[in-house]
């Protein structure tokens, strides 16, 4: 790891004296039908991760950029669409950018997370960005919550503070999660395992839906999170944000602060973030331990300069998750181990009880773009530490602990476009170590090595483009023989795993509004080590699970397209999707097998594997009849078969239509960015359900919002307020690992409701010191 860093250095080095040569770049933007220029307009190069904004008479200046080379810049500005143009900054001229005003924001917007920076309509994989307006608007418990309601996306949850996503029905290491451009390693094998990053640190989160093996290899048979962080700020510039929020549920505050700065190219930033919740409230009543807090230190340097980028990025996150073991007496009250009732003043108690969760995760991650020529060279070098860490007993001595080390790399090499042609090849790959560290084993020790070699190439035409890539993958693993109380309990076991995937996409513009995109193609996912060896009681998870040595990988075929139509005043979108899985790996109880274990009775759940196929669509449509009125809707479903019993998948999501109503007031002496709006949330009954299972009633839930941007002085300050389930409905999100039948398989009747009423309320401030 150490060679690999002082290599990148050493290459940064050489090309900040070789490969380039410093110019500015400048421009103006303008109103296309006033011809008047637009101060404040937001002008960025997400290649290079520069962005400069628009002085009082509409100019810009870029600094520190190469002579020479193709980038897509991105433009932004309220009331207009978002622009994407691509610029060769080996044309001196001044660029003139002309904006075009739009009832519907953002039309058009530059996705990150595939093989280029592009517009997202010339982009064939399907793909939906949220913002960071969108991302702080509602009431949300984590970052996954907050995306949800993605056409296609859903999440397994336990209580309020832990979601898994889902995305066409597809989670667990099926579903890849990128910070700061590197894969996020936290024993994502869990049901009860959450992800580990600062939801506040997110500037936009990018949700690419289907399969994305050729370019992230085993894990993205499902699809990919990309997580993008905040663009360092523009040259000269300090600048930063607050963000405080409150929910009245279960008390869920949270608080960030953020700096950043740019001075002659080096870039630094800062975060500190801290969440706190006690137990949540069904409408029954509170949950007994549901309660959770987190913590998370964050900070970047770097330089962006004439031969690109290099930044890196160092963080700490931790997260305390209590676990409701407890019962409820014949009136209904919650009882300790002891039978006391659990006054509600404990419930409301901020301090967590047992069991909970402790999870700790450190990350180092070097991020750099050099540019040689006319190519450059995109990587990403990343050491992680996850400590998970399980409380039964005892507020400080872990019964369960996995203490996981990953070192993992990822090389692209963009070559020079050729007669259309762009080309990229690329290497990644990942060293594993997993240690327990306490006397419970649930899984052994083991060792991880992973590589991935792929090439990629895209043509673009005038309104089409085509791309298709090969991917070869190799992964070993290597679990070892240990012993729990004198016993033997894992074997020494070596697996290795190849595969060669590949994969076409198409994508054409009809005219300036209709556009249709397709793909085809296969994935690969290797069995992950609970699949492989588990051997234990999963207390998150109230089962005792056994895992299988023998398991193959899982290997798909998969094929999507979507039609959409965007105009000023309508959005409308379908996708068709089908995934055939073959080898797809689960765990099932056979024959109602149970173990004892110190006196108490688990359920036994075995990995086994069948052939299986997922299709399903998404639909979405939004409708401006006039400037101050929006309607959104949207539609989800998935049909999920093992197609060797012709019976259901676990963990299927029921389908989802959600309808919002919106208006934005133009009133005289109200800000501009005022809104108020109703939603209504319609999940569909879920039959379709796997053996240990039980069906879930439909329900429907009814949201409010209200937003509006004050100024004090010149200081905008954002004001958010949101409530979700008004009307307190009791209900369960089939999802939702506290349903009946799925809290405890061995008593089908008993269930916690999923949260009622909640009212949010948000503050943003963002502000400039210099």
């Amino acid at each position: 790891m150490k060679i690999k860093v002082f290599l990148i250095a050493v290459a940064i080095l050489y090309g900040s004296s070789v490969f380039a040569a410093l110019r500015q770049v400048k421009g103006r933007v303008i109103d296309a039908n006033t011809k008047e220029t637009l101060a404040g307009a937001s002008i960025s190069i997400p290649d290079l991760r520069i962005t400069v904004v628009s002085d009082e008479n509409g100019h810009f200046t870029f600094k520190n950029v190469p002579d020479k080379g193709k980038f897509l810049i991105e433009v932004k500005y309220l009331g207009y669409k978002t622009l994407t143009r691509t610029v060769d900054l080996a044309d001196d001229s001044e660029l003139e950018i002309i904006l075009q005003p739009s009832v519907i924001e953002a039309r058009e917007v530059v996705i990150t997370g595939t093989a280029f920076s592009t517009d997202n309509r010339k982009n064939s994989t399907s793909v939906t960005a949220v913002s960071k307006e969108q991302l702080t608007s509602s009431a949300s418990g984590n970052l996954i919550d907050a995306i949800a309601k993605v056409p296609g996306v859903s999440q397994i949850t336990t209580g309020g503070g832990i979601s898994k996503p889902v995305i066409r029905g597809l989670s667990y290491n099926r579903v890849l999660t990128l910070v700061d451009g590197a894969k996020q390693e936290g024993q994502q094998w869990g049901d009860e395992h959450g992800l580990e990053t600062d939801q506040f640190n997110a500037e936009r989160v990018e949700v690419l839906r289907g399969a994305a093996s050729l370019l992230y290899g085993s894990d993205a048979l499902g699809g990919v999170i990309n997580i993008l962080e905040p663009l360092p700020a523009p040259e000269g510039r300090v600048r930063g944000e607050l963000l405080s929020n409150y929910s009245t549920n279960n008390g869920l505050s949270g608080n960030s602060a953020m700096l950043q700065g740019n001075a002659n190219g080096f870039i630094w930033q800062a975060r500190g973030s801290y969440k706190n919740a006690f137990s949540y409230e069904a409408p029954d009543g509170r949950i007994a331990n549901t309660g959770y807090n987190e913590t998370s230190l964050s900070g970047q340097v770097g330089l962006n300069k004439r031969w690109g980028f290099a930044h890196l990025n160092a963080s700490s996150f931790r997260n305390n998750i209590g676990l409701p073991d407890f019962s409820r007496n014949a009136d209904g009250f919650f009882e300790d181990g002891e039978g006391n009732i659990i006054s509600n003043d404990a419930l409301k108690d901020r301090s967590l009880m047992t069991p909970f969760q402790d999870i700790r995760h450190y990350k180092v991650a070097v991020n750099s773009n050099i540019l040689f020529g006319d190519n450059h060279l995109h990587t990403t070098l990343a050491y992680q530490n996850n400590q998970r860490r399980e409380l039964e007993d005892d507020q400080t001595d872990p019964s369960l602990f996995f203490n996981l080390e990953t070192y993992s790399y990822d090389f692209k090499f963009y070559l020079k476009e050729k007669l259309g042609w762009e080309p990229v090849i690329g290497l990644s790959g990942s060293i594993q170590n997993n240690e327990n560290k306490a006397p419970e084993l649930l899984i052994p020790d083991y060792e991880s090595n992973e590589t991935g070699l792929f090439a990629y190439a895209k043509k673009t035409w005038v309104n089409t483009t085509f791309n298709m890539g090969l991917r070869f993958d190799y992964r070993s693993i290597t679990g070892h023989q240990m012993e729990e109380e004198g016993a033997l309990k894992f074997n020494d076991f070596n697996n290795d795993f190849s595969n060669l995937s590949g994969a076409a996409g198409f994508t054409h513009e009809f005219n300036e509004f209709l556009s249709f995109k397709s793909n085809i193609g296969s994935a690969f996912r290797s069995p992950n080590i609970a699949e492989l060896s588990a051997d234990g009681v999963h207390e998150g998870t109230f089962r005792y699970e056994v895992g299988n040595n023998n398991l193959a990988p899982e290997t798909s075929l998969y094929a999507d397209a979507s039609l959409e139509y965007n105009s000023d005043k309508l959005q409308a979108g379908l996708s068709l999707y089908n995934n055939h899985i073959n080898n797809y790996i689960f765990s099932r109880q056979n024959n109602n097998e149970v173990i004892q274990i110190d006196g108490e009775t688990f359920p036994v759940f075995r990995f086994v594997q069948a052939d299986a196929n997922l299709y399903g669509a998404e639909a979405a449509l939004t409708f401006h009849p006039i400037e101050a009125l929006h309607f959104e809707n949207s539609f989800a479903f998935t049909h999920a078969e093992n197609r060797e019993t012709n019976t259901a998948l676990p963990f299927i999501p029921a389908a989802v239509l959600r309808n919002e109503i919106r208006i934005e007031p133009h009133i005289k002496g109200m800000p501009r960015k005022t809104y108020i709006s109703l939603t209504l949330q319609n999940v569909f009954k879920q039959t379709r359900i796997a053996q240990f299972e039980t069906p879930t009633d439909g329900y429907s839930l009814l949201g409010a919002a209200f937003g509006t941007t004050f100024h004090l002085n010149k200081q905008p300050l954002r004001l958010n307020i949101s409530a979700n389930n008004l009307f307190n409905k009791a209900y369960y999100d089939h999802l939702s690992r506290f349903k009946p039948g799925r809290l405890d398989e061995s008593n089908p009747t008993q269930g916690y409701y999923n949260q009622g009423r909640n009212v949010s309320v948000g503050l943003y401030i963002p502000f400039i010191l210099k």
